[in-house]
This record gives C-alpha cells, structure tokens and sequence, in this order.
C-alpha cells in the first residue's frame, strides 16, 4: 500500500509540474506577442511593407523596410533550396546506400548532430573566414553561405526521423520486386512527401528569423538587392539596427518590423502543422 501511495503521489506531483511548465510556455507565448502587438501595431502601416528605407528613415522619417522583408525571402528561400539540394540526397545515401548501424551512417549522423549544435554566430565566423579567403564581401551571397550551413543539418536531422520511420517492409517489397536503389529512395520520398516539405519549411523559419548568422556576412542595404554580390538587409537586422536607436518613433517601427516578421513566421508554423496533419494521414 505504502508504494502505490507513493506512485499515486509522484503522479500527481508530475502532473502539477507538467501543468505549471505548461501554463508558463504558454504565458511567455502570450507575452512575447502581446507586447510586439502592444508596442507594434500602431507604427504597422502600409507604408511599412511597401517601402524602402528614405533619407533618415533611421532618424524616425519616412519610409519602410520592405528592402528588408525582400532581403529575408531572398536569403531564407536561397539558402533553403541549397540546404535541401544538400541534405536530400545526404539523408537517401544514409538510409538505401549504407548500412544504418555501418560506422559511416553513425559518424555521419554524429557529424550532423553537431552541427545541429552549433551556435548560428559560430557559423557566421566560419562563413566570413571563408569569404576573406575567397575574396567575397559582404553581401547576399556571403549571408546565402552562411544560412545554407546552418540549415543543413536541420533539413538532415528532420528528413532523418522520417525516413526511419518508415515501415522496413516497404524497401524488402520494393528490392523483391527488382527496384533500383534509386527507385526505391524515389518511392521512400514520395511516402513522406508532406514531411518533406515540413522539413523545408522549418529550415526556411530557422533561416528567415536568424540574426547572429548574417551580421558579419551580409552588410546592410536600404536597396532591394538585385544580384548576389550586393549587400542585403534581412528583417532581423532592421529590427537591431531600429532598437539600437534612441528615437522612439524608430524603435516602435523596431517593434512594427517584429510583428511583419512574426506574422511571416506563423505562416510558416501554420503550414508545417497543415502538413504535419497530413503527413499522419498519408497512406502510399
């Protein structure tokens, strides 16, 4: 009796913790967004989204950051498409060419987790070494670089768990019916496709909403950047730039670029969780 009574009451402790962990994540959601709307909503205009940054806009004048909203998509959807042309073909190697338990798919999947890890800054340093190197300045191309890896290793990771979460039976009935290992990681790709694409998406909402990556590798335009080799400024670094000011017309217009790039990330939150709901109903 003694140890059920204790059973019961580390139960109900557990789920007390669980509750108040819950309510404070919650609260702090709720906080967070409630003051971006609070501090944001009355500087948001259309003027905001459609502009560019004019003479003295950082000095409270008029203007807007759409340079930066350009810039971000740029970067996020670049970076993006490498780190999926990358990781793709990465995660089909490890689960149809090699062995999952052979020393190479363990230390690659080791190499990975590290550097899922790795602070974005650490990235930033590793990619503005390499443009000295090669003789890159600071602009679209060096943020592109810098993004792309660090969002490598998630497309990787992601696309990962889900290739290991499907039924070993499918690949034995594939291989018996005389497929290529190709044509079997064709079909492996079509069985999780709405994950896939969830994966994409979150690398795309890691990549638009970094800051620390792109400050030593992208410069900073008020111009909408038309080839790779110009600088670019992304919506996090106009919300630094903007908070870094004492005007208060500027860092109200700091929080009203917070709410443009909040509002761009729960679209991307709202389309993984669509096709996450999907992915769980997926039959091939």
């Amino acid at each position: 009796m003694d140890k059920v009574k204790n059973r019961l009451r580390q139960e109900r402790w557990a789920k007390v913790f669980m509750q108040i962990s819950g309510i404070i994540i919650t609260g702090s959601l709720f906080l967070i967004i409630g003051s971006i709307l609070y501090k944001g909503l009355p500087y948001l205009s259309w003027e905001m989204v459609s502009q560019s940054p004019k003479g003295g806009f950082y000095l409270g004048k008029a203007g807007g950051v759409l340079n930066a909203i350009i810039g971000s998509l740029y970067l996020a959807g670049l970076s993006t498409l490498i780190a999926s042309i990358i990781g793709i073909p990465i995660c089909l190697f490890l689960h149809n060419y090699v062995h999952p338990k052979s020393f190479i798919a363990r230390l690659l999947k080791l190499f990975f987790d590290v550097l899922f890890g790795i602070p974005a800054i650490v990235y930033g340093a590793i990619a503005f070494s390499i443009m000295v190197a090669l003789g890159i300045r600071a602009s679209l191309l060096g943020g592109v670089i810098t993004i792309s890896l660090l969002t490598i290793p998630i497309v990787v990771r992601t696309l990962d768990e889900l290739l290991s979460s499907i039924p070993s039976d499918l690949k034995q009935v594939s291989s018996s019916l005389g497929a290529t290992r190709w044509e079997t990681a064709k079909l492996m790709l079509k069985y999780i496709k709405p994950g896939l694409f969830t994966a994409i998406l979150l690398a795309f909402g890691r990549a638009i909403g970094d800051v620390a990556g792109v400050m030593l590798t992208t410069g900073f335009s008020d111009n909408i950047p038309k080839y790779l080799d110009e600088p670019a400024a992304t919506l996090p670094l106009a919300i630094f730039f903007q908070l870094s000011s004492p005007i208060p017309e500027v860092q109200g217009r700091a929080y009203a670029s917070a709410l443009i790039l909040t509002l761009l990330i729960l679209i991307i939150v709202l389309c993984t969780h669509f096709l996450s709901l999907k992915q769980k109903k997926h039959k091939l």
